[in-house]
């Protein structure tokens, strides 16, 4: 990735929701990202899911569908500039690996799956880009699968979460026949009632200036009441007007009989789920009114990409907050980052390690500590827990599971069945980033800030290693000790370790791991 965008640039997101897909291209202008076509389709991934949470062959294939026709749009964005996230239908697709796969033989850039949390962050972010209005806002979100809320100021967000009901879930569970009935609309809003009473008394006592909503849901619901006369002159959704919306739906018996002015032929079949959802939010939390904003996941998500350009990654800011949450040592952690950096820039040509396998090592060697605050007693399995279960901001889940991956690998043995998660999650690269991460780990055993022996590492096939040592004397018996046993741990991974003193005193001669012959 280079080091700058330049303006006139193209940045690009697809967002997979559970609803839509959508496609936002914009360019740089000035620092600002100004978007220059979009496209938004309605694919209702969500409700191709079933009872065990399969995704059905006709979603996919919809998805799919709209996915090939994105891409023809892409052709002037580079790879790197683009960003694929999924939400909350990917998320709960017991076979989202298979869509994926699927979906890899046509897109130039891999699926993101992010976590709820990270989906709030990212909208809020696409939110707070386009408001002018500055103080403390309540952000809410309702998308086909799940509803995210944030409270945050300026561009920093303070609470995120994301709850399990959407506008689709909830047709495919309250209106599924297509019937509308006042029986089904309150169940509906009982339900969606409960999810926002696990978070109402904490969001309540942070409290807001002002509150925003974003998507299809409420946007769909603000242009019906604004067609209506129900709105105020900013055109903010009221309370009152939610009350009448809901009073005339009920008059409706099916969803076919929808016919309000305003209201896209898409968003029929999935508006009494949706008002169900939003009535309950003012009715929970109290509100009088509610704007609207048109910033949303996809342009949260390329402002995010940009940042990454500026160097203002939040991945390294939630890196340094792990570290800091969980006492890791910030000394040892700069030595292994240091060393894990030195090893990588001999032999990336040869293994085809690209920047993003150099951003994973650095973060993961930072973070392969953090499980000492759980237990001694295999502290990288604790480690790799952290990683693979918390809510880290900037990363996606892929990302999660190869940075707990690495350190999950970092020490002790390697077995076959490692090997084999490895090679699924992140194939070779991500097999050599825990080669990598195992020799600089090992290189500061020592936990001191002595000049470590120089070390070179080269490739000399795809099977073999070579570690030249110039110890000057440095290296220490327990040291080469070390090193012989993780000759035999590459080898359960099929990597063959030779182990060379480089010093110029003596004669280069390879170290024999236990049970060679000298």
């Amino acid at each position: 990735m280079s080091d700058f965008l330049a303006e006139e640039e193209l940045l690009a997101a697809i967002d997979m929701g559970s609803n839509s897909f959508h496609l936002a291209i914009a360019r740089l202008d000035h620092g600002e990202v100004r978007k220059v076509a979009s496209m938004s389709e309605k694919v209702q991934l969500a409700a191709g899911l079933d009872e065990n949470n399969h995704l059905n062959e006709a979603a996919q294939q919809r998805g799919l569908e709209c996915l090939s026709r994105f891409v023809g749009r892409l052709g002037a964005v580079t790879p790197n500039r683009l960003r694929i996230v999924a939400t909350n239908a990917l998320r709960q697709a017991e076979n989202s690996q298979e869509f994926m796969q699927r979906a890899a033989e046509i897109l130039p850039k891999p699926i993101e799956i992010i976590a709820g949390r990270e989906e709030a962050r990212l909208i809020y972010l696409g939110v707070s880009h386009t408001m002018a209005n500055g103080g403390r806002r309540l952000v809410v979100d309702i998308g086909g699968g799940s509803t995210e809320f944030i409270i945050g100021e300026d561009f920093e967000p303070i609470h995120t979460e994301s709850l399990q009901m959407g506008c689709v879930a909830y047709t495919k569970a309250f209106f599924a026949d297509g019937s509308i009935s006042p029986k089904a609309f309150e169940r509906a809003v009982a339900a969606a009632k409960k999810e926002i009473r696990a978070i109402a008394s904490t969001y309540q006592a942070t409290g807001w200036d002002t509150v925003v909503g974003s998507s299809g849901t409420i946007k769909a619901c603000r242009q019906v009441l604004v067609s209506l006369g129900l709105s105020d002159a900013q055109e903010n959704i009221l309370y009152e007007g939610l009350q009448v919306l809901k009073d005339r739906l009920l008059k409706v018996s099916d969803i076919k009989q929808i016919d309000f002015e305003g209201l896209r032929d898409d968003r029929r079949a999935v508006l009494p789920a949706g008002l169900a959802i939003l009535w309950a939010i003012f009715d929970v939390l109290k509100l009088d009114k509610m704007a609207y904003s048109d910033g949303a996941l996809r342009e949260g998500v390329m402002y995010d990409l940009l940042g990454r350009f500026r160097h203002e990654d939040i991945r390294d800011r939630s890196v340094q907050a792990m570290m800091a949450r969980y006492h890791a040592d910030q000394r040892q952690a700069e030595r292994v980052v240091n060393t894990a950096r030195h090893l990588f820039e001999q032999v990336a040509p040869d293994l085809q390690l690209d920047a993003d396998s150099a951003d994973l090592l650095r973060r993961a060697a930072y973070l392969h500590e953090i499980g000492l605050a759980i237990s001694h007693g295999g502290y990288h399995r604790h480690g790799a827990y952290l990683l693979q279960h918390s809510d880290i901001p900037g990363f996606s889940q892929v990302d999660q599971s190869r940075l707990a991956l690495l350190v999950a690998n970092h020490r002790r043995k390697l077995k076959a069945e490692q090997q084999e998660q490895v090679l699924k999650s992140g194939g070779l690269p991500l097999l050599h980033l825990c080669l990598l991460l195992r020799l600089a780990v090992l290189l500061h055993h020592s936990r001191s800030d002595q000049q470590v022996p120089e070390v070179q590492l080269s490739v000399k096939d795809s099977h073999t290693w070579q570690l030249g040592i110039n110890d000057h004397g440095q290296a220490n018996l327990l040291f080469l000790t070390d090193l012989q046993e993780e000759q035999q741990q590459f080898a359960h991974w099929g990597i063959h370790l030779e182990i060379l003193n480089t010093a110029p005193t003596l004669h280069t001669s390879p170290l024999h791991t236990p049970g060679q012959e000298a």
